[in-house]
């Protein structure tokens, strides 16, 4: 994180009190501190602002989603050659300190750590609706403690800033425990339980903010990460008592049409066609369907090729599996879009079928207005099945790992023993969350390290080592601020 983003005297937010969508980008300005935060309309402003750069390039817009790549369900693809060689290298264990995604991902939560630190700090005193205070108050713990997550899982310990910082404060801190990271984390989750409504208190522009719903499924991701079992089950529970459910349709999850749906927790949201460069941080059209698009095939707007799925993912689906078909483009699948796949469109012969968008709703490569999805209710229900598991409490676990399953076409399990059912949910884990950026922190947590260890060099991946369970410190930051230290091994 660029220490000098860390800046009291103006915060970067956009103008969209008057927007009908409320991460709609109007230009950034730098705004006074002093002349901000009067109005429920600055609060809006400030809050709106720390959700944006989920939706960068840096983050969710490409940098998470390629990290399948990084766990081997999948090759970069793409143009060949030097195309996408920094995201090669980290998938290829051969990463260096000079990587542009490892810099890209270091660098890309701190606007949002900042706005948040800038709401944080000046919402409480405003004299404004209370309870709108307080919505604006858990959205900002929820986004710092989603920002801190990304980071202390890719880099382990890391700078923990919380206050807005002045010339006057050290600008170029040390690496903080990430013992005491997620202590932060966890601190900040609890207070956006306590402060944010339930997701049935959103509707029109509002839409897709983070609820209680939203805060009790990251706790449960964090403590399952920490092994936290029992706290996990419980969490899970709770946010099955708010009412989520599953979709009928898998394909729903990822339909432009059916965003924020029932099985939505939590989205990154994007909103198409703006007057923004497609390349900037600016603009609100998903990546992922140009991206992902088949090369030189007109399948969609764009079509640039990357994260294409390896045979091996590929034969980890069971038969009448109904995800295969809405996951994959492959030769014998279903058409799209009324186009039939051939497998010279990619080098292992497949393409992601999950995130493409047809051109009658995204005409040009810059219009796809998909959310993102960062946590849905299935992923729920397999943290549940997962921890219950690891309690031993295996008829427990069967219960929310079926619900999956069922919905997948698939026959229930049963009569499992506690290792089996394992690595059943594992991969039930894989092939269910496939291609949403959920399978590397999977293969980092699961057994301390060990499993990803095993299962990568079982795969080919015979540079791995244990240094590779987290990115390199980039060089650049280090360059910059001296008090930083590099991550063992690099």
């Amino acid at each position: 994180m660029r220490t000098l983003q860390y800046i009291a005297a103006v915060i970067l937010v956009t103008g969209i009190s008057s927007c009908k969508k409320y991460l709609d980008k109007a230009p950034l300005d730098s705004i006074n501190t002093a002349n901000f935060f009067k109005t429920e309309s600055d609060a809006i402003a400030a809050i709106n602002g720390a959700y944006q750069p989920l939706q960068w390039p840096k983050l969710y817009n490409l940098r998470i989603w390629t990290s399948d790549i990084w766990a081997g369900n999948s090759i970069v693809g793409a143009g060949g050659g030097t195309d996408g060689i920094e995201t090669q290298d980290i998938a290829n264990f051969v990463t260096s300190t000079d990587n542009a995604a490892a810099l890209d991902i270091w660098r890309g939560p701190a606007p949002g750590i900042l706005r948040c630190n800038l709401v944080l700090k000046n919402v409480p005193a405003m004299n404004i609706n209370q309870n709108l205070k307080n919505r604006i108050l858990g959205e900002a713990y929820f986004l710092r403690s989603h920002y801190y997550f990304i980071l202390v899982r890719l880099f382990g310990d890391v700078p923990l800033i919380t206050e807005p910082q002045t010339p006057e404060d050290n600008l170029r801190p040390s690496r903080t425990p990430k013992a005491q990271v997620y202590d932060l984390i966890i601190k900040d989750l609890q207070q956006a339980i306590n402060l944010l409504p339930d997701r049935s208190a959103y509707n029109g522009a509002d839409m897709g903010r983070a609820s209680k719903g939203a805060a009790m499924g990251m706790l449960a991701k964090v403590n399952l990460t920490l092994g936290k079992y029992t706290e996990t089950v419980n969490l899970c529970r709770q946010v099955t008592g708010l009412g989520y459910t599953l979709n009928t349709n898998y394909s729903d999850n990822f339909n432009p049409a059916t965003k924020n749906s029932s099985e939505s927790i939590f989205e990154v949201q994007y909103f198409g066609k703006t007057s923004y460069s497609f390349w900037s941080n600016e603009n609100q059209a998903s990546w992922v369907s140009t991206f992902t698009g088949p090369r030189n095939a007109d399948f969609v707007a764009g079509g640039y090729g990357w994260d294409q799925p390896t045979t091996e993912f590929v034969n980890q689906y069971e038969a009448n599996d109904n995800r295969k078909d809405k996951t994959l483009l492959y030769v014998g699948g279903p058409s799209f879009d009324n186009k039939q796949y051939q497998s010279s469109y990619s080098v292992t012969g497949y393409n992601l079928r999950k995130f493409l968008v047809p051109k009658s709703v995204s005409p040009d490569y810059d219009t796809n207005p998909a959310n993102w999805p960062v946590l849905r209710y299935s992923d729920v229900l397999l943290m549940e099945a997962e921890a219950s598991c690891e309690l031993n409490n295996l008829s427990d676990a069967l219960v929310p790992l079926n619900k999956v399953r069922q919905r997948a076409g698939l026959p229930a399990l049963s009569g499992l023993n506690q290792a089996d059912l394992r690595e059943k949910i594992r991969k039930e884990r894989r092939i269910e969350l496939a291609f949403e950026g959920q399978r590397w922190f999977d293969l980092i947590r699961y057994d301390n390290g060990q499993y990803a260890a095993s299962f990568l060099k079982s795969i080919g991946k015979t540079n791995f080592a244990p240094k590779h369970l987290l990115l390199p410190i980039p060089q650049k930051e280090i360059d910059t601020n001296p008090n930083l230290t590099q991550n063992a091994g690099y």
